[in-house]
């Protein structure tokens, strides 16, 4: 039987090894991309539509406080980015029940955009805040979104994480959900070019804005759908038709084979998942998967 001192410091031993492991994993997550908060006065919220609250999808009446009053946007800059005239930014709207910050948390989007290899910034603008409600806010006034890509812009100028000339370059939009419908706004009010769109489970209306966008021959559109989202499985079906009748060529492929050749192969391109509608987005990092296949995004 082993000595009590010596189990002690076996014990001590083995903590400090954990410890020393569990800092170094959080300084290569450190090190991989930069974090930045700030405000913009074109963020979707505060909206005169919400000052007084509203009755949410779930029958709750959320306040104007706490909800619809944080225009708080939120950038990761990946290590390495490297530095030109123009900058890409993958723009992520969360959906129901979430913010920026879990957002980013629960699905590991700054991981998963680092581990992708992008030279490109992506951009989280807070939306509705734990709240049932779809709703972009100012976003869906003529120009709002061109007047907040270039607040971020000049965040990144000021940050020094690009140079002072830089201008936009491609434009993704990517969300889950709810997300749907202020990026159906960006892409019908935006003003600024959108080069591709990737919808998590989120085909749940605003169908005529994007297969109108999708049908464009130079777009990229991938939606990857679940059975249990309460209706992006028969939008998908929808559009599907209508891309038929339109003679617009589309894919269709289950998660299990929607590997880089299949996501490469297609421009509009539909992805059955057999999970839940909350996990499709990371483990496995799908995300990644698709930013990493991106039409128009270029490794650092």
């Amino acid at each position: 039987m082993d000595h009590p001192e010596k189990k002690k410091a076996m014990k001590k031993y083995l903590l400090t090894g954990y410890f020393i492991v569990a800092v170094l994993i959080g300084v290569r997550a450190q090190e991989a991309y930069q974090i930045i908060h700030f405000t913009s006065s074109h963020n979707c919220f505060p909206d005169t539509a919400r000052d007084h609250g509203h009755l949410d999808g779930d029958g709750n009446h959320l306040p104007r406080e706490g909800h619809y009053d944080d225009s708080s946007v939120l950038l990761v800059v990946p290590t390495g980015l490297r530095m030109g005239k123009t900058v890409d930014l993958v723009v992520w709207f969360h959906g129901w029940h979430n913010s920026i910050d879990t957002a980013l948390q629960f699905y590991g989007l700054a991981r998963q955009f680092a581990a992708s290899g992008r030279n490109a910034v992506l951009v989280l603008p807070e939306a509705a805040k734990n709240a049932a409600d779809s709703y972009g806010g100012k976003i869906r006034q003529d120009g709002m979104f061109q007047l907040l890509v270039a607040d971020v812009l000049g965040e990144l100028r000021r940050k020094k994480a690009v140079p002072p000339d830089a201008r936009a370059g491609h434009i993704v939009l990517a969300g889950h959900s709810g997300a749907y419908s202020v990026m159906a706004d960006i892409l019908e009010h935006g003003c600024q070019a959108v080069d591709e769109v990737f919808l998590f489970d989120a085909l749940y209306g605003r169908l005529n804005t994007f297969a109108r966008w999708a049908e464009d021959g130079g777009h990229h559109f991938v939606h990857w759908f679940t059975n249990t989202g309460y209706g992006p499985d028969k939008m998908s079906d929808t559009m599907m038709l209508r891309l038929r009748q339109d003679k617009i060529p589309y894919g269709l492929s289950e998660e299990a084979s929607g590997d880089d050749r299949v996501i490469k192969n297609n421009r509009i391109l539909f992805i059955h998942s057999p999970r839940e509608h909350n996990v499709i987005i990371n483990d496995p990092d799908d995300f990644a998967l698709l930013l990493k296949d991106s039409f128009w995004l270029v490794g650092k």
